[in-house]
Order: C-alpha cells, then structure tokens, then sequence
C-alpha cells in the first residue's frame, strides 16, 4: 500500500510525525519529534524490507508505511457549544443570566455547564455502583467533601443524589464577582467585575483579579479591599491626588488673599 507524507510545521518550528507500519492485522503507531528522525525509519524500514523509496522536498511515498503531521493540541476542553444554536427558550435563560451574574459573554456560562455536567455524569456514575464499592466510597466522599468545601451542598446535604440537584444558579452564586456585589462592596454586579479586574478585591492575603474565583466557605469572611486600593486605605488614585493638590493650592491662595486685605 502506497501513502504519502504531509510533513508542516507546529508552533512555527516543531515537527511532530505520527508513523502508521502496516505488518500484517497489526498496526504499529510511533510519535517522533523530528522529521528527521521519520525519514531516518522510513530508509531503515525500505532496506529492511528491500522496498525502493523516493523522497522529494515535500512529499514522499513509501510502501506499508504512512507519516502524518498530527497538529493536535495538549489542553482540554473548557466549555461545551449548544446542539441548538437558536432555541429560543435557552437563549432567554442564558441571557437572564449573563445579565443577572454580570457574565461578560456566554462562553463563561457554558464553562460553568460543562463543569457542571462533568460532576453530574461522575455522581452518576458512582450511584451505578454498590454501596460497598470502594471505588464509590472513596471517589463519592471526595466529591461530596468538595462540592461542601465549595458552598454547593448544604452541611445535611452528604448523599450523591444531591449532587444531581445542582444547577448552574448554585455555582454562580459561588463566584467572587457575586459574593462582592452582595456583601455590598460594589454599586452593582457590573462594578463588582470592575473592582476585581483592577485589583482592588483581596481574598485573605491574596489579590485576586479573577471575576470567575470559585470562593470556599471558610474564604467567604476573609472578602476584603486590598491593602493597596484606594478603597481600603492606600494610596488614593490619580484622579483624587489631583484634585486634593488643586484643592490645597486653592486654600493656600485664599489665606494669602486675606492676609493682604488685612
């Protein structure tokens, strides 16, 4: 069997090549970091097996053997797009709740369903099983310890079927832009992202410039201003400083005024 090689180019200056041998009902699959190293098998394979070769500078074909360039990527998905892209109904609810939380688009909430939907298939998962199981055992007290160090579940709440229950309002409400704007920090949901993107929220001793921050429960107390805000006693901005010299310098002038009158 004749195939080709498509050798490219990954990241500007990497090569990655995939190797398929065909021997027999056996398929043999090699990752090589350079295209080098690929036509360095490929010419030991062919005087192997006695096979001529050719090789050009962009394609090449070999016999019972193929190369192609995988530019596949190494993160994971993040978040998951509607089978429906114009179902009305979830387009409602999803903008209710951009607008509610103060969602910047609604990639941010189909992250927050997929993660959703990842814990979710794991509870399910883990009901199919016995309850003896150690597999549930220890898998489904981890969850559940960590779904009640997050705030989802309730301190009653220790049985996976609760976790079913959950819905993508109770990871909202969980965020650090929610938990500012309703300890009364920020005007509006809107001012609370603001606050948080120009650093001037604190998570115990830690900035957090991150609207998204899942907060814990024992966090929640420690919201405060950063020691450097304006907000929280530092130095004031720009602005302020401005305004505070002009205002200085005003009084200052006045009282000269008046002396001369006297």
């Amino acid at each position: 069997m004749q195939s080709r090689i498509r050798c490219g180019l990954l990241d500007r200056s990497i090569f990655r090549v995939s190797i398929i041998i065909d021997k027999g009902n056996e398929l043999c699959y090699i990752v090589i970091s350079s295209a080098a190293a690929a036509l360095d098998l490929l010419r030991l394979e062919a005087k192997l097996a006695n096979e001529t070769w050719c090789m050009s500078a962009s394609t090449a074909t070999v016999r019972s053997s193929s190369i192609d360039l995988r530019l596949g990527c190494i993160h994971g998905k993040t978040f998951k797009k509607p089978r429906r892209p114009y179902e009305k109904e979830r387009l409602d609810a999803e903008l209710k709740l951009v607008g509610e939380y103060g969602l910047r688009c609604k990639r941010e909430l189909w992250r927050v369903q997929y993660a959703l939907s990842r814990i979710r298939n794991a509870a399910r998962e883990l009901l199919t099983l016995d309850e003896k199981n150690p597999r549930r055992i220890f898998e489904g007290e981890a969850l559940l310890r960590r779904m009640n160090r997050y705030g989802l579940l309730g301190e009653g709440q220790n049985k996976l079927d609760y976790v079913l229950a959950l819905t993508v309002e109770n990871f909202l409400e969980r965020r650090l832009q929610t938990l500012v704007f309703k300890s009364g920090m920020a005007k509006s949901i809107h001012h609370a992202r603001v606050l948080i993107r120009q650093r001037h929220i604190r998570v115990g001793r830690q900035v957090v410039n991150i609207p998204s921050f899942m907060v814990r429960v024992d966090s929640a107390k420690h919201i405060d201003f950063s020691l450097t805000s304006p907000f929280g006693g530092g130095r004031p901005g720009r602005v302020k400083r401005k305004n505070q010299k002009a205002a200085a310098k005003k009084a200052a002038g006045g009282d000269g005024d008046e002396d001369d009158e006297e």
